[in-house]
């Protein structure tokens, strides 16, 4: 048995039927819209840069793939409902731009559990989750989101959970009984689950094409640090570079999402992917770091690599412009000098600030290389045993390229 709704004068109010207003003459739905600015007027989702997650993938997207992932509660009440072709309607999150459209129903404040919300999506109306899924709100509510919302979908069910998502920014799940599959609905996005085996196929292509970038991305790495040591970098040296950096992360994005979607499944492909993704985010600031234009920070360069689709990701104008250099000003021949930082962090245990300092007396690292061990002395944080380790390093480092690049 259920327990018995427990409304109080301020939860009714909750559930209020939005307000039916004259306007013009004529009766006309007006609904107040989420004041949440990562939404328009209109329910657009608005990307932000807060809600990116790792190897700038849509971070709400992947918090909405963790919750329905294999091995959860939520999938396994997903699964109950599809195999029972029943159908629902389930809203993710009773905010009040949620809950003011929201009609009908009643209360629960009931404890989640796979049973109980398999049981209680039979009804026709629609079921209220709390955001952490602790809690199943409300059962058998009506929506009724704003028809003026666009919508691609035919079924009203699959209509109602896109422009509720729409509206509110809320994760909607909406469950064919007709077509015996789910999909999800945040913001303006769209995605049908798919089964693991399926997901497991991709991910393992993807892990395929990530090892083979990350091979040419080491190789033109340590191309580029030849020249580095030699004074022979062009700008069309570091484009490349970058090329392939951003390459590398976009496929780890790729493989990110479908790792969200896997949950407990995805163990050995998650170690696979951590393990070839060591340290290329950060070479990548690093090269950035040593070759932007003093003007320009790496958070903006970064931004504009992003904003980059594939076909222009191909093109080395447009990389360089990303980075800062206006490729009909100075053209991809432009000889560049590195400030170091990329080189400096292959010195063991030397901290960033210490760095930092490096780069700030040297300005460039023909002139670090060169430096004797006084003058490495005198960088404040340095010291005689870590100027000789700093010395010996990037020599050691210097030699290793050399020989390898020409023998």
């Amino acid at each position: 048995m259920l327990p018995a709704p427990r409304l109080t004068r301020n939860k009714i109010d909750m559930l209020r039927v939005p307000l039916i207003r004259k306007v013009t003459g004529k009766q006309s739905l007006r609904i107040e819209y989420s004041s949440d600015p990562q939404f328009d007027r209109k329910g657009e989702f608005q990307k932000d840069k807060s809600m990116t997650g790792k190897h700038g993938i849509d971070g709400a997207m992947v918090s909405a793939f963790k919750m329905v992932a294999p091995g959860t509660d939520f999938r396994e009440a997903l699964l109950r409902i599809r195999a029972g072709r029943t159908g629902a309607l389930i809203v993710v999150g009773d905010s009040e731009e949620v809950l003011s459209i929201a009609n009908g129903g009643f209360m629960l404040d009931a404890d989640f559990s796979a049973p109980r919300l398999a049981e209680l999506c039979k009804m026709d109306g629609a079921v209220i989750i709390s955001n952490d899924l602790s809690t199943i709100r409300f059962a058998n509510v009506h929506l009724v989101p704003d028809p003026s919302i666009p919508t691609r979908e035919s079924g009203t069910r699959h209509r109602s959970a896109e422009r509720v998502a729409r509206q509110t920014g809320a994760l909607v799940i909406a469950v064919s009984e007709r077509l015996d599959r789910i999909t999800l609905y945040k913001g303006t996005r769209k995605h049908i689950l798919e089964e693991p085996r399926v997901i497991v196929v991709r991910a393992q292509q993807a892990l395929q094409a990530l090892e083979k970038y990350k091979n040419r991305l080491d190789q033109v790495s340590s191309t580029l640090s030849a020249l580095e040591l030699e004074d022979l970098v062009s700008l069309l040296d570091v484009v490349q570079l970058l090329q392939r950096s951003e390459m590398v992360e976009r496929i780890a994005g790729e493989i990110d999402l479908y790792v969200s979607q896997l949950g407990v499944d995805a163990r050995l492909i998650d170690l696979q992917m951590d393990e070839l993704m060591g340290g290329v985010l950060e070479q990548k600031q690093n090269v950035i770091r040593d070759y932007m234009p003093r003007d320009v920070s790496v958070e903006k360069v970064e931004q504009a690599l992003a904003a980059l689709d594939e076909d222009e990701l191909l093109q080395p104008v447009s990389v360089a412009q990303a980075l800062g250099y206006p490729v009909a000003q100075f053209g991809l021949d432009k000889p560049l000098a590195p400030r170091g930082y990329r080189m400096l962090k292959r010195i063991p245990r030397l901290p960033n600030s210490v760095a930092d300092n490096l780069v700030k007396k040297f300005k460039s690292l023909q002139n670090l290389v060169h430096a004797s061990l006084e003058m490495l002395d005198e960088v404040d944080g340095v010291g005689p045993a870590r100027a000789q380790a700093i010395h010996e390093g990037l020599h050691r480092i210097s030699e290793a390229l050399i020989i390898d690049r020409y023998m």
